[in-house]
């Protein structure tokens, strides 16, 4: 269940770019193509490369046509050539469409750190996403809400129902449909079909030592948001990865030529498609959505989320529940499709990486990473700036507040 300004939102955010224009379309599958084609290059050269399961990713991506609905990947992350090398593995068939192609989040302070890396990243269908004191209610996110909710289904059920049974008062106005509201409407994206968004959850890398390879962090509310506030409920397709942290270790973090060259060659890469989670459940967690938006709407601003809705404990509780459910379908395709050993359960609890990250480490010493841990905030130094310019303008509103 979408509101309209969630929706206009993304629409701005997208339009930063000229996406529809013909020549950045060109400029956008061309760039897609070249990262794809380096990825092969590489893969078919140094690695051995499986791919498991890939029909019903194909199948998903025609359900998402003929059903008119969003498609959404979600899977781990262990490495910071997880995206483009993903792509690499798939047959060149999937990518003769631009809209065939997935759009993805990267992070702002790597992928978006100059005019020239956030326009090539921009053309290669990537979202700029803020890691820290961004939280789930950002652009990107946003963006992704409106690029999984087809063109056509913007004026779906976003009305609280009061507003759609009910004559207008002074104190309960009478709300109209997005539809109307934008009689002149043009999206920011050009497409013919629902988009494909791949996510990693976690939000970082992450590489753990034996006996505790392969684990994944706690699945962040981001995602939940996309699955819960598309006009229409995505198909969601989870994918499990192994072997690209052989490609790129993070014990070569922070070096200047280690960290760019491929090593470990002839090592294994292994993808693993698994079933789309069924729609029932997805179903289910929208319609608590759904009720939570007829209980705590604000009649006077009924097209944008409330305080209650973004920060409440049932809007919360429904987000982790979600994150959860997704994480679990990753963690069996994990399990059962690829044989690896269950993971501790201590890794599904926010709680538990929360601490571990805040004591870096000392909470749980067992728990040992290859390189560091970049959940940690005084290892990002690009927030220095940032703290120092918000402790800047703190000081001079203050000063200005007494004068």
């Amino acid at each position: 269940m979408s509101l309209p300004e969630v929706l206009k939102r993304g629409d701005e955010f997208l339009a930063e770019y000229p996406r529809t224009n013909a020549l950045w379309q060109l400029g956008s599958h061309a760039t897609c193509l070249l990262a794809v084609g380096i990825s092969k290059l590489v893969l078919k050269t140094c690695y051995n490369t499986k791919l498991h399961h890939f029909d019903k990713l194909e199948n998903a991506i025609e359900r998402s046509v003929t059903e008119n609905r969003g498609l959404m990947t979600v899977m781990n992350h262990m490495s910071v050539v997880d995206d483009p090398f993903i792509w690499g593995v798939f047959p060149w068939r999937m990518y003769k469409d631009l809209d065939h192609i997935r759009w993805c989040l990267g992070a702002h302070n790597v992928c978006f750190q100059s005019k020239f890396l956030a326009n090539f990243f921009s053309l290669g269908k990537v979202l700029s996403t803020e890691r820290f004191g961004g939280g789930p209610f950002q652009g990107s996110i946003d963006a992704s809400i409106r690029l999984l909710s087809p063109d056509d289904t913007l004026d779906l059920e976003w009305t609280p129902r009061w507003a759609q049974d009910s004559p207008s008062t002074p104190n309960q106005p009478q709300v109209s449909s997005i539809s109307a509201m934008a009689k002149d409407y043009k999206p920011p994206v050009k497409r013919t079909k629902p988009s494909w968004v791949h996510v990693y959850p976690e939000g970082f890398v992450l590489q753990l030592e034996s006996p505790f390879a392969n684990s994944m962090r706690y699945f962040k509310w981001g995602i939940t948001r996309m699955i819960l506030e598309s006009t229409k409920p995505p198909i969601v397709v989870p994918i499990f990865s192994t072997g690209f942290e052989k490609i790129a270790p993070e014990s070569a973090a922070g070096t200047k030529i280690e960290r760019y060259l491929p090593r470990n060659f002839g090592a294994e890469v292994n993808v693993t498609v698994g079933d789309p989670i069924n729609d029932k459940i997805i179903e289910a967690y929208r319609e608590e959505w759904k009720q939570l938006v007829e209980k705590y709407h604000d009649q006077q601003n009924p097209t944008d989320l409330t305080t209650e809705l973004k920060v409440g404990k049932e809007a919360q509780n429904l987000r982790s529940r979600l994150a959860s459910e997704l994480r679990a379908h990753v963690a069996k395709v994990r399990h059962e499709s690829r044989g690896l050993p269950a993971e501790d359960e201590k890794f599904q609890s926010p709680e538990w990486w929360k601490q571990y990250t805040e004591t870096e480490g000392r909470s749980d010493p067992s728990v040992k990473f290859i390189g560091k841990n970049w959940a940690i905030r005084r290892l990002q130094k690009f927030l220095e700036g940032q703290e120092d310019k918000a402790k800047a303008d703190s000081n001079k509103n203050n000063s200005d507040v007494k004068k």
